[in-house]
């Protein structure tokens, strides 16, 4: 079998059924894709798509990962932190394979597969530094392969531009161009919808027949039916103008596009190991990036990228990326390395290494939270247990807890809920009228009690529709239906529950008791507290919060269900900084539940 790679799950979903299409074959036959919690593939496929996590974890039950002759890592240049982990895991599957075929071994998985030796070729359609990979894989080749891409013209501005200056731009293109549409990149959601209501107010300014431009957006917390829109044909006569996150760097291929417009920024994860604390910073892009984008403009005819900062400002840009295991938690990583049999973390052979401290940090936590002796290996059985499970170490802890506090399948919802995109989205023009309709779901208690209401009540309603024996498109267009009316994001819901059932799947396979608590909600929250006690937040005189491991002020933000209530305690799922350092996802808890957690998970936090 031939495995390729991808750092993002769309790109694989995508790459794998453009592929089939050429081919003439059906997805999921010869051709087909896997990734977390969505497998299409079948025992006739010889080509299979996969994201650099889940060939991670098809490494903790087959270590050689032998069914595979060739594993392509393409977009290598995005260095995300599985990406990273995979290299160096790849590196070591590669010699074990080769030793085994020379010395004539008998190696092979459970299933009795020899193993051959393993070609592995690292891609990037971007701007690469080749020699960095061929010297970690001991002199490997480097080619260069010509593309196909038609001639971009770059254009630089004398100095950095404001939003006014970035929608002044795309009005430019709009009315001096050749026909084509235009794809701006923009670092969030906000920044989208402020530019996105200026072209709209702007258009309104001009005759009637310069109006034809068709302002649309793409990030990943927008409802998929909305994200489709961006690869439609503009009606005749229209330019798209697509606002778009670094999703379309390399995720996705949006036709038509002849002009780009780079402001040069983007939202990067970065991590303070000293305070605990993971926040989304608008940072500098790379060279890489920036050459990226403007190969955009030329994938279907010549075009032309206009890049509002100067040639000087380009020239002073890293040059590639800067790898995000050195800028992230290394619980998750750390917990994935111990599962595959990898203890010496100090000495693993990273192409970069993390930071000791990031490293001592993510160690300290794992411990905490069970996960690791007091010698730092695997915790026997709840470390094994949540090695095996693919989520974050803190949400793998919730499900082994929450079988022992009898309520997992209601932290099963919850997990699910939040592994995806928001549920609840509020557009600028009904605002109100989408937190009115919120208000129905919401618990007094907190955000995961409201996701629980939401998710019980859809369930019901879906329900509801088989029984009354829709067909599978009735029923679908009827959810549909009601996710809109409920501003409910219809494919994050979607998405919840094939995670789900995934999950539950997962730990049913390890023996775990799916049973619910009922309306027992004080037993639910208290298994919120013991699971996720590192991130506690509590009230102090000023109104402000307290993070209590990192110790940070922070503020609970404005779209959670608590946001008026001021609870003198919380346990929290996300923090963001904007202008505020902001805590997502709470629930109200009882502080003194804070310290049977300490002594549940035998630690002295």
């Amino acid at each position: 079998m031939i495995g390729i790679s991808q750092p993002r799950c769309i790109a694989a979903v995508t790459a794998a059924k453009r592929v089939a299409e050429e081919c003439d074959v059906q997805l999921g036959q010869r051709v087909g894709y896997s990734i977390r919690f969505d497998n299409t593939t079948s025992s006739s496929t010889r080509l299979i798509y996969t994201t650099d996590d889940l060939l991670l974890r098809e490494a903790l039950v087959d270590p050689l990962l032998s069914r595979y002759s060739v594993i392509i890592v393409d977009e290598a240049h995005e260095r995300t932190v599985h990406t990273d982990v995979l290299l160096a895991l790849l590196k070591k599957v590669q010699l074990d394979r080769s030793k085994a075929v020379n010395e004539g071994s008998e190696i092979g998985n459970k299933e009795g597969r020899k193993v051959s030796p393993l070609k592995l070729v690292i891609m990037s359609a971007a701007s690469l530094d080749a020699r960095v990979y061929s010297e970690y894989y001991g002199g490997a080749k480097a080619l260069h392969v010509q593309g196909r891409q038609f001639p971009v013209e770059i254009l630089y501005t004398v100095r950095p531009v404001t939003d006014a200056a970035l929608v002044i731009t795309i009005f430019q293109i709009h009315l001096e161009e050749k026909p084509g549409d235009i794809l701006v990149f923009l670092t969030g959601e906000d920044e989208i919808e402020s530019v996105e209501r200026l072209v709209q107010e702007r258009l309104q300014h001009l005759p009637e027949e310069e109006r034809k431009l068709l302002p649309l957006a793409i990030f990943s917390a927008r409802p998929s039916e909305q994200q489709m829109r961006v690869f439609a044909p503009a009606p005749i006569g229209f330019r798209k103008v697509v606002l778009a996150t670094n999703i379309a760097e390399t995720s996705i291929a949006i036709p038509g596009i002849r002009y780009v417009v780079d402001p040069g920024w983007v939202k990067a994860r970065t991590y303070d190991p000293s305070k605990g604390m993971e926040t989304f910073d608008v940072v500098l892009a790379s060279k890489a990036q920036a050459r990226q984008r403007s190969g955009l403009a030329g994938r279907e005819g010549p075009g032309k990228c206009f890049r509002l900062y100067s040639e000087r400002e380009f020239e002073k840009l890293e040059d590639s990326t800067k790898p995000e295991i050195t800028r992230c938690n290394l619980s998750n990583v750390i917990l994935k390395l111990k599962g595959l049999g990898y203890d010496d973390i100090f000495g693993f052979d990273f192409i970069d290494k993390p930071s000791r401290s990031a490293i001592v940090k993510a160690l300290a936590e794992l411990h905490l939270l069970g996960a690791l002796t007091d010698d730092y290996k695997l915790e026997e059985p709840a470390g094994h247990q949540m090695a095996r499970l693919p989520l974050d170490p803190l949400y793998s802890r919730a499900l082994v807890l929450a079988n022992q506090f009898n309520c997992l399948e209601e932290m099963l919802i919850t997990v699910a809920m939040l592994s995806v995109e928001p549920i609840f989205y509020y557009p600028r023009e009904k605002r109100e009228e989408a937190r009115t309709s919120r208000n129905h779901f919401a618990s007094v208690e907190g955000d995961h009690l409201t996701y629980l209401s939401v998710y019980r009540e859809s369930n019901e309603f879906f329900l509801e529709q088989i029984k009354a024996e829709n067909s599978k498109a009735e029923v679908d267009k009827i959810m549909r239906d009601w996710c809109k009316d409920n501003f409910v994001n219809s494919s994050s819901l979607k998405h919840a529950r094939h995670i789900y059932r995934q999950i539950r799947r997962n730990v049913e396979r390890m023996g775990f008791n799916v049973s619910s608590c009922g309306n027992n909600m004080l037993e639910y929250r208290r298994c919120l507290a013991a699971s996720f006690f590192l991130k506690a937040a509590q009230r102090q005189m000023d109104g402000t919060y307290r993070a209590l491991e990192s110790g940070e002020t922070v503020h609970i933000h404005p779209a959670s269900v608590l946001f008026h209530s001021n609870p003198e305690c919380v346990i929290f799922n996300e923090l963001v900084q904007t202008s505020k350092k902001y805590i997502m996802n709470l629930t109200r808890i009882d502080p003194l539940w804070l310290a049977g957690s300490s002594s549940l998970q035998n630690r002295n936090h």
